[in-house]
């Protein structure tokens, strides 16, 4: 089997796994925003939002550090294994109890400083399923960097179908139940209509049954740390720990913002909006994600081959062309895609309506990130992952700087333009020290030209064509054709030296 092939092959079933697992995730947006307020709504994207932040705390680096010590310590992948382990599991034990220690003053703190014995409630719940996802973050690794995508798959699925089903118990078995068989009152008291809590019971549940289902990996594992290795794992992990709580500050502080920069319920509410309008982008945000799954596992083993520059630069082309399909072909069918934020009445679905004009610049942002994904190898590669920790920091830097400038004058509209300028500069920074240090022969006119069209593409469906669900397609048609054709060569090469 060819390298081209082998990559394709298990990024397309990672990417299969999750593009399921987020569609069936999916199916929850719509009876979200008919179920809560905007408001509501805008509490979950919040604490959802928070949840990435202490994601990428808690898993230290350690998963891309895993991976790269596969590479330069293949003598001694159990050691590897015991210690990346290890310092998520303590970093998540720490974490469990300072938040139950202090659970009160955090959540009266995110409740604008009043006290609600519910908000305390969610922190907690938070704290064990985020605690129960870190411990998850290195058997999964080891999943991916043993080949085995297909029970890496299944188990992201399981974990999604349980928080889907437990989710719909609450919502709506429950209710049904109590409204057909009335005994059953007398056991379920304990039963709220329409909380949040529910959801985020939901999840717990499925984090720990996802945890359940990796005891067999987890049984590998000795919890035995060496030290000299130890200190080696730190040194390289710790910049790819700022490096990624940099980029979430770049793709989640807006929201984590806008209810501390826009006062009351019109926070709250312009929260709800944006967060239920981003899980439009979803398709594109879980393509990304499914690249990265495949790639970074990939990268490191094929750094070693003669022509690895020329093939991380062959990858660049056709994800550049493959995300920018998905792009205009979201943002040419909104006018379809927008039922899925429809609101319990006219009202509300109003509300999220009004934010539709954002998708787009929501996808740029998107397909700007996951090339700045492709461009982060030459740091890995070469250990030298302070900058990555330098890249994301002036991203950060530019996030915070300018979401406090714009998102009080200009709400969510400013965060995501906000979010695309970062990665603009984040991509720029990327490529000129990589281009130095590792150099890789990207085609960048080319990757520049594929994006460039498809946002004047997005930019005609929205202003000039007023969202017109057939003339979109149309374009999207025409610009589908016109890539295959400019690729044809490229690709028949590919495929008769890949046969």
């Amino acid at each position: 089997m060819s390298v081209l092939r082998k990559f394709a092959g298990q990024t397309a079933i990672y990417g299969l796994s999750t593009i399921i697992a987020r569609l069936i995730n999916f199916v929850l947006t719509p009876i979200f925003v008919r179920q809560f307020s905007t408001a509501i709504y805008g509490i979950f994207t919040q604490l959802y939002s928070w949840a990435a932040m202490i994601t990428a705390v808690l898993a230290f680096g350690m998963e891309t550090t895993f991976f790269r010590y596969l590479q330069k310590h293949e003598g001694d992948k159990q050691k590897v294994l015991n210690n990346t382990f290890t310092v998520t599991l303590f970093l998540s034990c720490l974490f469990l109890v300072t938040v139950f220690l202090f659970s009160t003053p955090i959540a009266t703190w995110l409740n604008d400083g009043t006290y609600d014995r519910d908000y305390v409630r969610y922190v907690r719940y938070f704290a064990i399923f985020l605690a129960a996802d870190a411990i998850a973050i290195i058997p999964f690794a080891q999943l991916r960097a043993d080949g085995k995508a297909v029970r890496f798959g299944l188990l992201k699925l399981v974990n999604v179908t349980a928080l889907v089903s437990i989710n719909l118990l609450f919502l709506f078995g429950i209710p049904l139940l109590l409204e057909y068989v009335p005994s059953s009152r007398a056991y379920l008291t304990w039963y709220r209509p329409e909380w949040l809590g529910y959801v985020f019971i939901a999840n717990l549940i499925a984090s720990l049954v996802t945890l359940l289902l990796l005891l067999p990996e987890l049984l590998r594992i000795r919890l035995r740390m060496d030290r000299k290795l130890m200190v080696d794992m730190l040194s390289y992990s710790f910049p790819v720990l700022v490096a990624n709580i940099s980029f979430i500050i770049n793709e989640h502080l807006d929201k984590i913002a806008i209810p501390f920069l826009i006062s009351g319920d019109e926070g709250k509410i312009a929260n709800g909006i944006y967060g239920a309008v981003s899980r439009i982008a979803v398709f594109l945000s879980i393509a990304v994600q499914a690249f990265r799954l495949g790639a970074e596992p990939f990268f490191f083993s094929y750094a070693k081959n003669d022509n690895a520059r020329r093939v991380y630069a062959l990858i660049m082309d056709y994800f550049v062309i493959a995300m920018v399909m998905v792009m205009v072909g979201i943002s040419t069918n909104i006018e379809w895609l927008k039922y899925f934020i429809e609101g319990e009445d006219a009202e509300q679905q109003a509300l999220y309506w009004s934010g539709l004009h954002i998708v787009p610049i929501l996808l740029l942002g998107y397909v700007l990130l996951g090339v700045y994904m492709n461009l982060s190898v030459w740091y890995k590669l070469t250990d030298q992952t302070r900058f990555g920790l330098y890249i994301s920091g002036i991203g950060a830097l530019v996030t915070i700087v300018f979401d406090l400038i714009l998102i009080p004058r200009y709400s969510y509209v400013g965060a995501v333009w906000v979010t695309v300028l970062a990665y603009v500069v984040m991509v720029t920074l990327s490529y000129l020290w990589g281009q130095q240090r590792y150099p890789i022969p990207y085609r960048v006119g080319k990757n520049l030209a594929y994006i460039g069209a498809g946002a004047t593409l997005c930019w005609l469906q929205f202003a000039v064509f007023d969202r017109h669900i057939v003339v979109g397609n149309l374009l999207f048609l025409g610009f589908v054709v016109t890539a295959a054709l400019v690729e044809r060569k490229t690709l028949l090469a590919i495929w008769h030296q890949q046969r």
